[in-house]
């Protein structure tokens, strides 16, 4: 597959998924939401869609990665980091591209951001939280734990993935997408992303409690840019003195994930 070919599927891949995850924070955090304090299994379930939709669209040009975690696990499996590069600029470019469309679909929610007392019609009160919406907030500020949280969450991530790309997983540029398309039996019904989907799903339940689950560098520093960057009314701070963590662990992760998965299979 060429470099532009990897590069359009993951940030059309990549849009599509921030598009999902951010929607659903956005359509559970903002008032005039009809979803609006539905809750996190709601969210988890959110993301998870998202990885449905973003592999199963990325995955005839890039092999759907999504994630710079997946692509440093499979780097690290195969030994193959000739197109790593292209992976991660096509990730970044599409989670803020992805963080851009959630702002447009909820613009008008983004615009009435506040809160009202409830005693007096129209009084003001503090804005609702904007940050959680593109990025993630650890509930405890630990650095340490928040980046061991990651790192394990991540390391969850990944060893299944490669694990469910098993014997095909020394073909240049693979990915859950790719093998989903051209292998035999279950990978070939497109269960495979289904399967990760789930399991995204299943981290978000079982895992994310602590820090949001960013389990991939790119959903959460593109959108922290964008948040950065939009005019959101009231929108706070984008906490860039945690952003590192959300970066490093899923990295760190990753990494980890493909020499375990190198040692044991």
């Amino acid at each position: 597959m060429s470099n532009v070919d990897i590069f359009v599927g993951e940030m059309i891949g990549t849009a599509i998924l921030i598009l999902f995850g951010a929607g659903v924070c956005a359509a559970v955090t903002l008032r005039f939401s009809k979803a609006r304090a539905a809750g996190w299994v709601v969210i988890a379930f959110g993301w998870g869609f998202g990885v449905l939709a973003g592999a199963y669209t990325a995955a005839p040009l890039s092999g759907g990665h999504l994630n710079p975690a997946v692509t440093f696990g499979l780097a690290v499996d195969t030994g193959v980091w000739s197109k790593v590069w292209v992976y991660l600029l096509g990730q970044l470019a599409g989670a803020m591209i992805g963080a851009i469309l959630c702002y447009l679909v909820y613009f008008a929610q983004f615009r009435a951001n506040v809160r009202q007392t409830g005693t007096t019609e129209g009084t003001l009160d503090e804005p609702v939280p904007t940050l959680g919406i593109f990025s993630t907030i650890p509930e405890i500020r630990n650095p340490v734990a928040n980046l061991v949280t990651e790192i394990l969450a991540t390391i969850a991530l990944v060893l299944p993935i490669l694990a469910l790309v098993g014997d095909n997983r020394h073909v240049e540029g693979i990915g859950i997408g790719q093998i989903a398309g051209q292998a035999e039996g279950i990978y070939g019904s497109g269960i495979a992303i289904l399967l990760v989907a789930l399991l995204v799903v299943g981290i978000g339940l079982s895992l994310g409690g602590p820090t949001g689950y960013a389990i991939n560098p790119a959903r959460d520093l593109g959108p922290r840019i964008v948040h950065a960057v939009l005019p959101i009314p009231n929108k706070g701070t984008s906490d860039w003195g945690y952003s590192w963590i959300p970066v490093a662990g899923p990295l760190i992760g990753g990494l980890l994930g493909g020499l375990i998965y190198n040692a044991a299979f």
